[in-house]
């Protein structure tokens, strides 16, 4: 199947080797290891991800499962979506590997496909878990609980406390109170993340494991959110280094325009408006955690980010052809 799907988050298939029983696939070398190799049993000289890297790992993680679900045709059901499967380039670049899983999606009117359950403890959606119907958002599902690249944990670890051990039923309960959102954060980071992006992360991932799949949100959705966190650059303790160049997080750090967005270099908001951003700010900060509206602000402001690098790509090609 790898064979034949092609994308810049899926590992590229090499070719094989043979020799009388034995089969080998040979895949491209991927540097970095595994995000499961970054994320659980650091040795203690190793450093842990930083927020940026995280989340440009999730979101082109997502782009990986997007391919598959929406431009591959038919649609491909990953149904093995773990840390341990997304593999890392250089510069972090995360790719998909290990298709040994992966199934064709429902066509025509089906709304699944029939198969025996299988994939790996902890990241089975539910209702697949329960009756062997599968869709892509059983992908979505396993994708929410590699919410192990916001809180470090693994998605099942028998070494912490009962009530600890899952990490998808210790999760749940503290998506509801904002007190506690710093409780979900990988305590490696040390504080080093903005609040409002913790905020909007978290808001994708408890969309993603809702119970019900209906309650979910298409890969699509969640690649147009998490690109917009991507791209929002998060430097801590910056406030000496860059003077005005953009607002200061809560947490002492700084959110400043992504090279690739273009600009003076002052903060990135979407209506330019530095008070208007900090108001915004405050009040997402002071309401209770509304998990289908943060992912539908979410999706706007990724799209209104999209729409703006456009116009921007568009004025500069009318500039030097004028």
């Amino acid at each position: 199947m790898l064979s034949l799907l092609h994308h810049p988050n899926l590992v590229n298939l090499i070719g094989y080797c043979a020799d009388g029983e034995q089969r080998l696939l040979v895949y491209e070398f991927m540097p970095l290891g595994s995000l499961e190799d970054h994320l659980h049993d650091l040795p203690p000289d190793k450093e842990p991800l930083d927020w940026n890297t995280r989340m440009r790992i999730a979101a082109g993680a997502a782009k990986g499962l997007e391919y598959l679900h929406d431009q591959a045709n038919p649609p491909v059901i990953y149904r093995d979506f773990k840390s341990s499967n997304i593999l890392l380039d250089e510069g972090f670049h995360p790719k998909l590997s290990d298709f040994g899983l992966a199934k064709l999606g429902p066509t025509g009117d089906k709304s699944h496909v029939s198969t025996r359950v299988m994939g790996t403890y902890g990241y089975c959606a539910p209702e697949y878990a329960m009756t062997g119907q599968l869709t892509v958002k059983s992908d979505v599902y396993s994708f929410g609980v590699v919410l192990e690249l916001i809180t470090g944990r693994k998605a099942v670890d028998s070494s912490r406390p009962h009530a600890e051990q899952n990490l998808v039923t210790w999760a749940r309960p503290l998506f509801n109170d904002r007190k506690k959102f710093p409780t979900l954060a990988d305590q490696r980071l040390q504080g080093r993340y903005p609040m409002r992006g913790l905020y909007q992360a978290l808001a994708v991932a408890s969309m993603c494991i809702q119970e019900q799949a209906a309650a979910r949100p298409l890969i699509g959705d969640v690649v147009t959110a998490l690109s917009y966190l991507a791209n929002q650059v998060y430097e801590p303790n910056s406030g000496h280094n860059h003077r005005a160049s953009g607002n200061r997080d809560e947490r002492g750090g700084k959110l400043l325009r992504n090279e690739e967005g273009g600009g003076s270099g002052r903060s990135w908001d979407l209506d330019g408006s530095e008070k208007e951003s900090r108001k915004e700010t405050a009040r997402m900060l002071n309401r209770d955690l509304e998990r289908e509206r943060a992912v539908a602000e979410a999706k706007m402001w990724g799209e209104n980010w999209r729409e703006k690098r456009r116009q921007s790509a568009q004025g500069s090609f009318d500039g030097n052809n004028g």
